[in-house]
């Protein structure tokens, strides 16, 4: 009996991928504390619907400052 368990966190790779930047920008972001981020021993996890917030967050600031 597998029970699969879906992952609800992306590796600082994965992130980087899904928005479109260098890995390098992900860490500067998380060492500026720019991006939601949590730890787990020394690797640096995001959670999907954080980050999805964040980025909705995000587009609401730049549409604010842009009127």
């Amino acid at each position: 009996m597998d029970q699969q368990v879906e992952r609800k966190t992306l590796t600082v790779d994965e992130i980087a991928s899904y928005l479109g930047v260098h890995r390098d920008s992900v860490y500067t972001m998380v060492r500026k504390k720019e991006i939601p981020h949590f730890k787990v021993g020394a690797r640096i996890l995001f959670r999907m619907e954080t980050i999805e917030s964040w980025m909705k967050e995000q587009e609401s600031q730049n549409h604010r400052i842009a009127q």
